[in-house]
């Protein structure tokens, strides 16, 4: 019997598309994810920059973002984008492209990343309560 995880029941609510995705649960998800520790910061660093450098940073980083989620989309589905095998994690997206030891080698760094926003946020949090 195998064993029911929330992975397997999400995956399983995607594939019957009993979700129902509209503008308003995606801009609620985009609020979410952006409001933060980093947004709070992110005007104190701007100012840091002055009034060239500054929105030169943040239109450079706008353009990386871009590319980098243009090229997430395209890795959902492999090899093929319209009938190709869904990855619903970066783990599955390396196994379908890289596949060997970077699957593990992406799982660390992985892993290490959590480890390191964990600890971040535990510091941050800490200095907030004194």
């Amino acid at each position: 019997m195998k064993m029911v995880t929330l992975k397997r029941i999400w995956m399983m609510m995607v594939e019957k598309k009993e979700l129902v995705w509209t503008w308003v649960t995606a801009s609620a998800h985009i609020i979410t994810a952006v409001i933060g520790s980093g947004v709070l910061s992110l005007a104190w660093a701007i100012a840091q920059l002055g009034w060239v450098v500054g929105p030169a940073v943040l239109i450079a980083f706008s353009f990386i973002t871009y590319f980098t989620s243009t090229l997430l989309a395209d890795c959902y589905r492999a090899p093929d984008p319209v009938h190709g095998k869904r990855n619903y994690t970066y783990m599955d997206v390396v196994r379908a492209y890289l596949g060997g030891r970077k699957v593990q080698l992406c799982g660390l760094a992985q892993y290490a990343n959590l480890l390191g926003v964990t600890i971040g946020y535990t510091i941050t949090a800490s200095i907030s309560m004194v």
